[in-house]
């Protein structure tokens, strides 16, 4: 075998090497972080418990799938859409449109939150206990229209709450007056709001800033502090998610004095 065909056999080798030594050590981490939850579930059967698993090829084929889930979520993150949303926000305030900005930062939220699968389990939770509580028909169209429009508004109030995080990052406002003014309104809001709507609210706030949500809009906030001069990527960049938690609450109880 001639010499340049053994070097380009042995950097191929090589490349192969890494790649999966990139795999092994993603897996590897991806197991750190769930190995927390792993030691508290097993310490809990096995010695609080004091219970065999049930179904422990299950429980242990499952745990497989999650680390291995958890590893290309992380690593789709890294490749698509941390660069996506940085490019975009880029390109947008290169372009020096605000109308399409903002444009893109309300959709943005807006789209992200409507397909957040922790927003969709929490409506649809929501409408079937409203239902058994006698607060909405017990009737599945009623509960279907009540679980939509709780993801709408929600939705509505993230993709306004990145709006307003985009003009603070573009007009340099301080986060902490926005911030401590909307949970002043937030407590006013429930002073006056029905008591079973409130809960509901809160946790509103929690379930918008998940696994869809937060990488492209801490992305979008990321990219634009890069771009404009004068901004700091770390201390104007984040915030955004601050925004995305708190409007959600207002905009729920408002919601629950609608209904209610």
């Amino acid at each position: 075998m001639p010499a340049w065909q053994r070097e380009r056999k042995h950097q191929e080798g090589m490349k192969y090497k890494q790649y999966f030594l990139g795999i092994f050590r993603k897996l590897k981490l991806a197991v750190m972080d769930l190995f927390p939850i792993i030691v508290v579930v097993v310490f809990f059967q096995t010695v609080v418990i004091r219970q065999p698993f049930p179904e422990i090829g299950e429980v242990i084929f499952g745990f497989l799938f999650v680390i291995m889930g958890l590893m290309l979520f992380i690593e789709g993150l890294e490749i698509g859409l941390f660069p996506i949303g940085e490019t975009m926000a880029y390109a947008l305030a290169k372009k020096g449109s605000l109308l399409w900005l903002m444009i893109f930062s309300f959709a943005l939220g807006f789209s992200t939150t409507i397909a957040e699968p922790a927003l969709i389990a929490v409506a649809k939770e929501a409408s079937v206990i409203s239902s058994g509580a006698g607060l909405i028909e017990d009737n599945k169209k009623v509960m279907d229209i009540y679980a939509m429009g709780l993801r709408l508004t929600v939705a509505f109030s993230v993709g306004l709450a990145i709006v307003i995080g985009v003009l603070r990052i573009l007009k340099g406002w301080p986060i902490y007056y926005l911030i401590v003014g909307g949970y002043i309104l937030v407590m006013l809001m429930t002073i006056i709001a029905p008591e079973e709507i409130i809960g509901l609210a809160y946790d509103a706030g929690g379930v918008t800033t998940s696994t869809i949500t937060v990488p492209l809009v801490t992305a979008l906030g990321v990219g634009l502090a890069n771009v404009i001069k004068g901004r700091s990527p770390l201390v104007d960049g984040f915030g955004l998610i601050a925004f995305a938690s708190l409007l959600p609450m207002i905009f729920v109880m408002a919601y629950g004095l609608f209904w209610f």
